[in-house]
């Protein structure tokens, strides 16, 4: 097949372009032809979602113009476009009127105006709502994108017109079944939705340790340092949780963001011992993966996944987290780590979590291995084996290829 990808950056900036780092030169390998076509600017010097070898043919939309990439595209004659939701809803468009297009659902592209799917007011919280014109009249009283008219308009029409495009797909991917009922809701017939979860970027990984200490108290948070990460929530939660747990805990926050010094200072006031990393590049971040015990995902906005679960549940770290958006598809209490009830999300109901994860050394090793396990089910043939059977469908080809043996694929949610 010759696949067109689409996307926003070339560069590595988030979760789809980490996503598309490990398929691109898996899609490579099994003979299909790849070109990629980006939206902003592209830094050579920086980390880059496409291989080198082999090079795929690209074209950047800022360092040239909308036309430009057109041409680009017609010229390459792609047999199907795999889109990543760009931010440009024209050069969208404009590509879903000329070929055929399949959608992967990072985030919530067309059902929600700020993006978010979150209230910010009086306390954060996820939002239940259809995206429609009411949006507009809990903007203000819920803060649902700041308090600028001008922004607010700007962003419903913005999310109006990708609403519009959702039915023009050929296909939309999710990567979980909260993300799968999402997208039902919002007018995306059933037959077009496919559950394909994110790919385990450490999978096979080995155990570098044992779960088998007495006493385990070094929590990870990995992630931007915005309000809606709940990084706040988590630097709340733990002197209730030493206080349960007759320990001192530390914590490191690897990531940086708007909130960093807020987070900074808080953490001073509650007295917990709290390293704050900056930005930590692949490595770096690996290596802290290894050195935790637990990992904390208080994420305060309904995660479309939670992909750093099970990067961590690889190297058998379990992981406690508000019950919100796709987390539970890797998170099942009891068995990979603890859930926090997520509705709202509250400092006491996260200590629990913790407390319950950490308190009794068998239970802590029962979750070390549950969690190995569930990260083990999301394998990379398994995605791509999906991936290339909904191509190969919207292209009207029947020769599907089968599931890796042992891949999980047929059932990759895990019930509890």
């Amino acid at each position: 097949m010759r696949i067109l990808i689409a996307t926003s950056h070339r560069n590595l900036a988030g979760g789809a372009e980490k996503y598309l780092q490990q398929i691109l030169p898996c899609l490579a390998g099994r003979g299909h032809q790849l070109a990629l076509l980006y939206e902003y600017r592209f830094d050579p010097d920086n980390e880059r979602i496409d291989p080198l070898d082999p090079d795929i043919p690209s074209l950047g939309i800022q360092e040239t113009e909308v036309d430009a990439g057109l041409r680009f595209v017609r010229d390459w004659n792609p047999d199907v476009v795999y889109s990543q939701g760009l931010d440009d809803a024209a050069l969208q468009s404009a590509l879903l009127n000329e070929y055929k297009t399949v959608f992967y659902a990072h985030n919530y592209v067309g059902t929600c105006a700020s993006g978010e799917k979150c209230h910010a007011f009086p306390t954060p919280q996820p939002c239940d709502r259809k995206f429609g014109p009411m949006c507009l009249a809990l903007y203000y009283p819920r803060r649902c994108g700041g308090l600028n008219p001008a922004t607010m308009w700007k962003m419903y029409q913005r999310s109006a017109e990708r609403n519009a495009q959702l039915p023009r797909y050929a296909a939309v991917l999710v990567a979980s079944d909260h993300m799968r009922r999402e997208y039902k809701w919002h007018g995306v017939s059933a037959e077009k939705i496919h559950l394909a979860p994110l790919p385990n970027p450490h999978e096979g990984a080995e155990l570098t340790r044992s779960a088998a200490a007495a006493s385990r108290s070094h929590l990870l948070f990995m992630g931007r340092l915005t309000k809606l990460k709940g990084t706040a929530r988590l630097l709340e939660a733990i002197p209730l949780a030493e206080e349960r747990l007759g320990r001192t805990l530390e914590l490191t926050i690897a990531g940086d963001g708007p909130e960093r010094r807020r987070l900074e200072d808080l953490a001073r006031r509650n007295e917990v011992q709290a390293q704050f990393t900056g930005w930590v590049g692949s490595s770096h971040k690996l290596e802290l993966i290894k050195q935790a015990d637990l990992l904390a995902v208080p994420s305060l906005w309904p995660e479309p996944f939670g992909l750093v679960g099970i990067e961590s549940g690889a190297y058998g770290i379990p992981a406690v987290a508000f019950d919100v958006g796709g987390i539970s598809d890797w998170l099942i209490p009891g068995l990979s780590g603890e859930l926090a009830p997520g509705n709202p999300p509250t400092a006491e109901g996260l200590a629990n979590a913790i407390t319950s994860a950490l308190s009794e050394p068998s239970h802590y090793a029962d979750l070390c291995r549950g969690a190995r396990e569930i990260a083990a089910r999301f394998t990379l043939a398994a995605h791509i084996s999906k991936l290339e059977n909904i191509l190969k469908s919207v292209l009207g080809t029947t020769d599907q290829m089968p599931a890796p043996v042992g891949s999980g694929e047929e059932n990759t949610h895990v019930e509890a």
